[in-house]
């Protein structure tokens, strides 16, 4: 939005608003209005990526200041931290000289500034009259509140004296004393220690604080590093069970820290239920080798208009072993991308340092759109919690220690590219370099942004978008996967790679299969030969005869013809051969959850976990939020039935603003309904909410971690309450029931019987508290096996106990599709899962027999162990 001025008049001071959020901004621009009384002032507004999303972007910024001057120069006020990071940006993006010094980045506070330097603009102020009179827009609020002095303004990662003048021009910046530091230290419960994502979370919500975050990674001695950059953040090697200390110091040192230890003790909002590492194993078949079978869930892609290979290798004598990382059959041509590390970057010399820096910044803004382009077509595809890599990609190119080691070198003569070049070079050998082979493989990351960078430096256009075939290459990089057109990409052979990056997860989700590390040799075969993929067992084979290609369609038609089958019939009810119902529904943690689900075929949502409204938020939603989210998840399910599990939280995960005790072991401790109801007034809320949604769509509720009949009785005794209180009455439809995690209360089923409409069985609690196993702990992940008879028998107790109440499975086990007739077998008639197995899931329903589950299930439950139930479970498919 802007004010026109008559031509005539002197030219006044521009003003450009920098904003997270587009609304905000807009809200801010009418209250400046208001006492403009039809003053032109030119006030540009650079908020949000859109309407709805927050963030900043320095073109919009660039593009924002431009409009603004007049010839009398910019003030820029900012919202707070990449903010102010995007509007130094801009400035170097601006090519003139002369105008970017016109530009004035104001520290001031953002709505009360605004006003301030709105009206000195409009009165003829020079740009650090209006920035001065900015920044002193607080002065009569401290006034008023015998406040003393004004606290220091955090900018950027500095601190910013916040006393009128112009305290920041042309990307200068005044520091302020630090202060005393405070320390603290926590232990890292993530089961690949600090990787991409929760490094990335870890440093997206420092650069928000008013602090300067260091950390130590006491367990190795490595460190201390910025806590803002992601670089050095993963320096720290920072595995599972590692202590970090955390050293703190700024005007808001002790809210800093307690909030980075909050954090580190949510597992830096990692999600549990992420995509696991798929099984290793597999070799490389060729010519007249023959893959073994294999019963993955895996789909058919063939394109076999492939060239015979020219006279050369004989690749049929060379098998080269590959790891499987994405489940499928696909048969195609090869599509090579060349390396960029291949191509030469000239070791040229700068003849204008400043030029080539605005070079480097201007293509990092370039890769920032696009990155934020694939990320978003990733949330389409994959969902949220896949595409969060992306997070970590963005603040690479915003690292300081990146940035500040790239425009040294070309301080010192290095022209753009190579000094790009070479710092990547050295923050990929320091990921290289670490010890956990899950955080090693991050140096991917590392490489997959330095390569988009260095692609727009030397001109050079990222062809993947053109794949048809199978694509063979060195490594894949999420932003390659996200440009993938998956009716036209059949498969993906990689040289290097692991199952656990990046790029395999994203393509996993895309249903394009991929296999890793299967050598350099793969490199070398000839564009246009026709390959053949099982992505499920890592079997490729190159340039393979006539029956063995046979084998891989014949396999690849049995899972096409599954798929779309039970695609099809994924809408349609799930029933036995025998004619029993078994309703298969989906587990929520977002919209973007709902969406897929719906696509799916969910016939309800068995799980909602309604903590992702209260985590990473300084305080609770009210009930009207809670409301409103909880109809978007009903409109998009296309009011199917939402089953809302009312706030599961803990020591493991904590809530900013709510305190908790330091538990030795927090999986045993203050969690699930137990917190809730130490807590009752947030547990109101949360009913309240429910019982008003329960009045529009039909609800469950479900309260987790109940252990005995006295939790149940509290806890309804509040629902009644927020029945009354609601004024309605019960609402129509409404059930009630519990999670079954604890082996105490599968055991004392028939007691609560009484009391619930329903049972949940969440099996990945219950296994780790039936075993003794912690599920995240890799030292005893072989014992923590739901197939586990004893896992099985509590199963069949809940069952045979439950009486006329529905039992329910809600953990991972629900998706797994050999499970399906056991659990049917012991009385199970509600499934629930990620809606990517829905398919599938019903169909393996629909080809149960009850009778015969039922004897599988007595066999199972007596069973001397897992691997004994697997077995049974092999026999009878």
């Amino acid at each position: 939005m802007s004010e026109a001025r008559p031509v005539s008049a002197a030219p006044l001071v521009g003003i450009v608003l920098v904003s997270h959020s587009a609304a905000l901004a807009k809200a801010a621009l009418a209250l400046a209005g208001e006492m403009l009384h039809s003053k032109p002032v030119r006030i540009e507004l650079a908020a949000g990526l859109d309407e709805r999303t927050f963030g900043t972007d320095a073109v919009q910024i660039l593009e924002a200041i431009q409009a603004a001057d007049d010839g009398a120069g910019v003030v820029v006020l900012m919202d707070l931290g990449s903010a102010v990071l995007s509007a130094e940006l801009a400035l170097e993006l601006l090519d003139d000289e002369a105008a970017r010094e016109r530009v004035l980045l104001c520290p001031a506070p953002m709505v009360e500034g605004l006003v301030v330097a709105a009206v000195a603009a409009a009165g003829g102020a020079t740009r650090n009259e209006v920035c001065a009179g900015a920044v002193g827009a607080l002065e009569g609020k401290r006034s008023q509140l015998g406040v003393a002095e004004i606290e220091p303004l955090r900018e950027s990662g500095q601190l910013v004296a916040a006393e009128p003048g112009p305290s920041r021009e042309s990307g200068q910046s005044v520091a302020a004393e630090p202060g005393p530091s405070l320390e603290g230290t926590f232990v890292v419960s993530n089961e690949h220690g600090l990787h991409a994502r929760p490094a990335a979370k870890l440093v997206q919500e420092v650069r928000s604080l008013d602090a300067v975050v260091m950390l130590r990674n006491l367990s190795t001695g490595a460190g201390p590093v910025p806590a803002s950059s992601l670089s050095r953040v993963a320096t720290l090697g920072a595995l599972r069970d590692h202590e970090i200390q955390v050293s703190v110091t700024g005007s808001h040192a002790r809210e800093a820290l307690d909030h980075v230890l909050a954090l580190a003790g949510r597992a830096f909002d990692e999600d549990a239920d992420s995509p696991g590492t798929p099984a290793r194993g597999g070799r490389m078949a060729a010519g007249g080798h023959e893959p073994e079978a294999d019963d993955s869930d895996r789909t058919e892609a063939d394109d076999s208009e492939g060239t015979t290979p020219p006279d050369g290798p004989d690749w049929g004598t060379k098998p080269t072993s590959a790891r499987p990382a994405a489940p499928g059959i696909g048969i195609g041509p090869v599509w090579k991308a060349g390396p960029l590390a291949a191509l030469a970057v000239p070791d040229a010399t700068t003849e204008n340092a400043a030029a080539d820096w605005r070079r480097v910044r201007r293509a990092i803004a370039d890769v920032r759109r696009e990155i934020r382009r694939s990320q978003a077509l990733a949330v389409r595809d994959v969902g949220e919690g896949d595409a969060a890599i992306f997070d970590a990609h963005l603040l690479l190119l915003d690292d300081g220690d990146v940035l500040d080691d790239v425009h040294s070198r070309i301080d010192s003569g290095q022209a753009a590219a190579p000094a790009w070049a070479t710092t990547i070079a050295r923050v990929e050998g320091d990921f290289s370099a670490l010890s956990d082979p899950y955080l090693r493989a991050r140096a991917g990351d590392v490489r997959a942004v330095g390569d988009q960078v260095l692609r727009v430096l030397l001109g050079i256009p990222d062809v993947t978008a053109a794949v048809s075939g199978v694509f063979v290459a060195s490594d894949l990089t999420p932003a390659q996967v996200a440009g993938f057109d998956a009716e036209k990409v059949k498969a993906v052979i990689l040289a290097h790679g692991t199952p656990t990056s990046h790029g395999a997860i994203l393509a996993r989700g895309k249903g394009i299969p991929v296999v890793v590390g299967a050598g350099t040799s793969v490199l070398d075969i000839p564009d246009g030969t026709l390959v053949a993929v099982d992505g499920a067992s890592g079997e490729v084979a190159v340039a393979p005869d006539d029956e063995l290609l046979e084998r891989f369609r014949a396999r690849g038609r049995e899972l096409a013809l599954a798929r779309i089958t039970a695609l099809a019939r994924s809408s349609t009810p799930a029933v036995t051969k025998d004619g029993t119902h078994v309703v298969v529904g989906a587990n929520l943690g977002s919209q973007e959850d709902a969406t897929l689900a719906a696509k799916s075929g969910a016939d309800l949502a068995g799980l909602v976990r309604t903590e992702f409204l209260f985590l990473g938020r300084s305080q609770a939603p009210d009930v009207d939020e809670q409301e409103a989210v909880y109809l978007a998840l009903a409109e998009t399910l296309g009011g199917r039935r939402l089953t809302l599990r009312t706030l599961d939280v803990g020591g493991d995960k904590p809530l900013d603003y709510l305190p908790m005790p330091l538990e030795a072991n927090p999986f045993l401790g203050l969690r699930g309904l137990r917190l809730s109801l130490a807590n009752p007034g947030l547990l109101a809320d949360q009913l309240l909410a429910c019982v008003r949604t329960a009045h529009a769509t039909p609800v469950s509720l479900m309260f987790p971690m109940v252990s005995t009949v006295a939790e149940l009785a509290e806890a309804r005794r509040l629902l009644a309450d927020a029945v009354v209180l609601e004024g309605r009455g019960t609402p129509p439809g409404l059930l009630v029931g519990i999670m079954v995690e604890v082996p105490a209360t599968a055991l004392k089923t028939e007691a609560f019987a009484r009391h619930v409409d329903f049972f949940s069985i969440g099996t990945n609690d219950l296994t780790q508290y039936t075993l003794a196993a912690e599920r995240g702990n890799d030292a005893v992940a072989e014992v923590a096996d739901p197939y586990d008879p004893g896992v099985l028998r509590l199963i069949q107790t809940v069952c045979d106990g439950a009486g006329t109440a529905l039992v329910a499975v809600c953990g991972e086990l629900a998706a797994d599709t050999r499970a399906t007739s056991l659990l049917v077998g012991l009385g199970v008639r509600e499934l629930s899962m990620t809606s990517s197995a829905i398919p599938e899931v019903k169909e393996a329903i629909r080809t149960t027999d009850l009778s015969e589950a039922r004897h599988l299930a007595a066999q199972a439950v007596t069973a001397v162990g897992p691997e004994a139930v697997k077995a049974l479970l092999t026999g009878h498919s």
